[in-house]
């Protein structure tokens, strides 16, 4: 097992009971009012600077663990004045600093990580590893968007390609237009989520699915709308 990252336990349980929106990238993002998110704890994903000057929110975490995402947006990621949790697969493009911590996701003690500073497992999707660093930080509810869970593309799963034309299958269709991105794996996706699930309702808590429209059934389904008034 490898060592326990030193500087991560300061983040177990910095808020307890609380809620956390984790705004995924997927293109529904553009038919909702995002408004409201700058008075929330947000968590955004992998290239999530590219919309920020129009969702009208900044988030307050980031996490990035796809080598080839890290390397694209080096800079981006870099210049965000937030906390960023980076796998350390693409460590090298992204040194820690006071903003930055890496994570090992070469080697997780568990297939759900309770203990971020020992690592975390990316199951498949980003969003999982988002999900580990919630449940580490003592979030109570978790409320996903832009998890719109279609994609258009052909090949195997996990298989690098290079995208060429507009992104069709996130919020941005520059956001891996002329550059390789990996196939996405939604039944390995689906099975980490329902892990995830049962890991947070077997202790009170919850993760709910305001994405609009999305294709994922794993979770309770709200709208966003409804789960921040409620």
């Amino acid at each position: 097992m490898p060592a326990p990252c030193p500087r991560l336990p300061r983040f177990k349980n910095r808020h307890p009971g609380e809620t956390c929106v984790l705004v995924c990238n997927g293109p529904s993002l553009n038919r909702m009012d995002l408004e409201p998110l700058k008075h929330q704890t947000v968590i955004g994903l992998n290239k999530i600077h590219l919309g920020l000057e129009g969702f009208g929110f900044y988030p307050q975490y980031l996490v990035a663990v796809n080598e080839k995402v890290i390397h694209q947006a080096t800079r981006e990621i870099k210049a965000m004045n937030c906390v960023k949790f980076i796998g350390n697969k693409g460590a090298q493009h992204v040194p820690a600093d006071a903003l930055t911590y890496h994570i090992n996701t070469k080697s997780p003690p568990a297939r759900f990580c309770r203990d971020i500073s020992a690592g975390i497992r990316e199951g498949g999707t980003v969003t999982y590893a988002a999900l580990q660093i919630a449940y580490y930080m003592g979030f109570a509810r978790v409320v996903i968007i832009g998890m719109d869970h279609r994609f258009d593309f052909s090949g195997k799963p996990h298989e690098a390609r290079h995208m060429e034309g507009p992104d069709v299958n996130h919020f941005s269709p520059a956001y891996f237009s002329g550059q390789t991105w990996d196939n996405p794996d939604l039944q390995r996706s689906e099975e980490s989520y329902r892990i995830a699930r049962d890991i947070f309702a077997a202790e009170g808590r919850e993760i709910i699915d305001a994405t609009l429209g999305g294709a994922c059934d794993v979770f309770t389904k709200q709208a966003l709308g409804d789960v921040l008034n409620g």
